[in-house]
C-alpha cells in the first residue's frame, strides 16, 4: 500500500519537475499556433486547454493502462517502477516532443516529421508503419469493448452487435470536425473515466479486504518469463507507447498556445500512469498472487479480469459503472486511431479534408479493413500491436533527437530524448528476437543482440551530434 502512494506522489512531483525540465528544453514561444494560424474548422481547432488535456488523455489512454497493467502485475510490483520512471522519463517526454514538434510544423503527422528530420526512406518506411499500427490499433479498441458490453448487456445485443455499433461510431467519428464529437463529449468521458479510477483504488484501500505486496524486485511471472524484455512491451500505454506519436499530433492542431503543451501532453501521460498504477493494484490486490492472476487471464481474459475486479469490489451497479468507464477508454482511442490514419493518408495523397468526399474515401476503407481484421485472434492481435507500439516509440524518440540536435542551442539537452530512444531500442530489437511472435530465439542471443544495436544508435547518435557543434562552430567562425 506504501508502495502505491509513493508511486502517486513520484509521478506528481515528475511533472512539476522533470516536466518543467522537458519543456524548457523545448523551449515553448507565444508564436501562432496551427489552431489559430490555420483554423479549417474540421481538424484544426482552437480548444481550451482543460478539455485538450482531457481530450489528449482519452485518445492515448485505451485500454493499454487497464489491460496492459494487469498483464504487467502478473511480474508482481516490479511494475510500478516501470510505470513511474518509464512515464516521467520517457512516456510524457516522448508524447510532449512529438505533439510540440508536430505543432511547430503545422500539426505534421509522426511520419511527415521522420521524413523532416530523417530523410525520405523514413518518411515512407514510417506512413506505412504508422498506419499499420493505427489499424491494429483500432482493430484491439473495437474488440476490446464490444467483448466487455457483451457481458453487462441482454443476450441479443451479443459482441457482433457491438463490434458493428462500434464501427458505425468510428465512422461518425473519424469523419466530422474534431469539435462537433470529439470536442464535446470526451471532457465528460475523461471526467467518468477518472471517477472509475479512483472508486476501483479507493475500494483497494478503504475496505481493508484486499493486502497489496510491497516493492520487490523479484520477477513473480508464474510462467517464467523474463522481466527484461517482456514486462516492458506488455505495460506499454501505461509508460511509454508509440501509439501516443500518432495521436499527440491531433491535439497540436488544437492547443492555443504553446505554452500550454506541458498540460496537455506531459499531463495527459502522466495521468495514465496513474491509471495504470490503479489497475495494477487492483491486479495484485484482488488476486493476491500473480498465479492467481494469470490464471484468470488465461480463463477470462484481460476484460473477464476487469468485470470480476469491477463487480466484486464496487458491487453490481458500481461494477457496471467502472466497467463503462473501461470501455470509454478503447472506443476513445480507437476512433481518433482511425482519425490519425486517415490525417496520415491525406498527407501521403495529398487529398484536402476540409471536404467531406475526400474524408469519405479515405475513411470508408480503413473501416472495411478494421471490420476483417476483428475477425483475428485477439491475442495475437495484442502481441503484435505490443511489439509495434514500442518500436514506434523507439522511433519517434530518435526523431525527437534528431530535432533536439538542430534546434536546441546546447546539443547536450538532446540526451532527454537519446537516452529513452537507446533504452527502446534495446527493448524492441531484444523482444522481438525471444517472443513467440518473433524469432524465437534464447535470451544468449537475445540480450547481447538488444545491447549491441542500442549502443551502436547511440554511438552514431554521438557522432552527429559532435557534428553538428563542429559545423556551428565553423559557420560562428566564418
Amino acid at each position: 500500500m506504501v508502495t502505491f502512494f509513493i508511486a502517486i506522489l513520484i509521478l506528481i512531483i515528475g511533472y512539476f519537475t522533470y516536466g518543467k525540465l522537458t519543456e524548457h528544453v523545448f523551449g515553448p514561444d507565444d508564436r501562432a499556433t496551427p489552431a489559430v494560424a490555420i483554423n479549417d474548422g474540421v481538424d484544426y481547432t482552437p480548444m481550451k486547454t482543460w478539455k485538450a488535456v482531457l481530450i489528449q488523455m482519452l485518445n492515448i489512454a485505451g485500454t493499454g493502462p487497464i489491460f496492459g497493467a494487469l498483464m504487467g502485475a502478473c511480474y508482481g510490483p516490479v511494475v510500478f517502477l516501470w510505470i513511474v520512471f518509464g512515464s516521467i522519463l520517457g512516456g510524457a517526454v516522448h508524447d510532449y516532443m512529438t505533439g510540440m514538434i508536430s505543432e511547430r510544423h503545422n500539426g505534421a503527422s509522426i511520419a511527415q516529421l521522420a521524413g523532416i528530420y530523417m530523410g525520405k526512406p523514413a518518411l515512407y518506411i514510417m506512413r506505412v508503419f504508422s498506419v499499420v499500427l493505427l489499424l491494429l490499433t483500432g482493430t484491439v479498441f473495437v474488440t476490446s469493448p464490444a467483448v466487455l458490453l457483451d457481458k453487462i448487456t441482454p443476450d441479443a445485443l451479443n459482441m457482433t452487435f457491438w463490434t458493428i455499433v462500434i464501427l458505425v461510431y468510428y465512422v461518425l467519428a473519424t469523419l466530422l470536425p474534431i469539435d462537433k464529437i470529439i470536442g464535446k463529449f470526451y471532457p465528460i468521458f475523461g471526467v467518468i473515466l477518472i471517477i472509475m479510477a479512483v472508486s476501483i483504488a479507493g475500494a483497494i484501500f478503504l475496505s481493508g479486504d484486499y493486502k497489496m505486496a510491497e516493492l520487490t524486485l523479484t520477477n513473480m511471472h508464474p510462467e517464467g518469463l523474463p522481466t527484461w524484455p517482456f514486462m516492458f512491451v506488455t505495460v506499454a500505454c501505461g509508460a511509454i507507447s508509440g501509439f501516443h506519436a500518432t495521436q499527440s499530433p491531433m491535439m497540436s492542431k488544437c492547443i492555443k498556445s504553446e505554452r500550454d503543451g506541458r498540460k496537455v501532453f506531459y499531463g495527459a501521460m502522466i495521468i495514465e500512469s496513474v491509471i495504470a498504477l490503479v489497475w495494477a493494484a487492483a491486479g495484485v490486490a484482488f488476486y493476491q498472487d500473480t498465479g492467481s492472476l494469470m490464471e484468470a487471464i488465461n480463463v477470462s481474459g484481460q476484460s473477464g479480469v476487469v468485470y470480476n475486479i469491477s463487480t466484486q469490489m464496487l458491487g453490481t451497479v458500481g461494477g457496471i459503472l467502472a466497467i463503462i468507464g473501461v470501455v470509454i477508454c478503447p472506443i476513445t482511442s480507437g476512433d481518433t486511431a482511425f482519425r490519425s490514419a486517415r490525417l496520415i493518408l491525406s498527407e501521403w495523397t495529398g487529398l484536402d479534408q476540409k471536404k467531406i468526399r475526400n474524408r469519405l474515401i479515405i475513411t470508408i476503407p480503413l473501416l472495411v479493413a478494421g471490420g476483417i481484421l476483428t475477425q483475428l485472434d485477439f491475442a495475437a492481435l495484442w502481441r503484435y500491436f505490443s511489439w509495434s507500439n514500442q518500436t514506434l516509440a523507439m522511433i519517434a524518440l530518435w526523431v525527437c533527437t534528431v530535432y533536439l540536435v538542430k534546434n536546441c542551442k546546447r546539443k547536450i539537452y538532446s540526451l532527454i530524448t537519446a537516452v529513452p530512444a537507446t533504452f527502446m531500442s534495446a527493448v524492441s530489437l531484444t523482444y522481438i528476437i525471444m517472443a513467440r511472435e518473433g524469432f524465437r530465439l534464447p535470451s544468449e542471443i537475445g540480450y547481447p543482440a538488444g545491447i549491441v544495436f542500442a549502443l551502436v544508435l547511440f554511438a552514431i547518435y554521438c557522432y552527429r551530434m559532435k557534428s553538428y557543434r563542429t559545423s556551428e562552430g565553423q559557420i560562428q567562425e566564418q
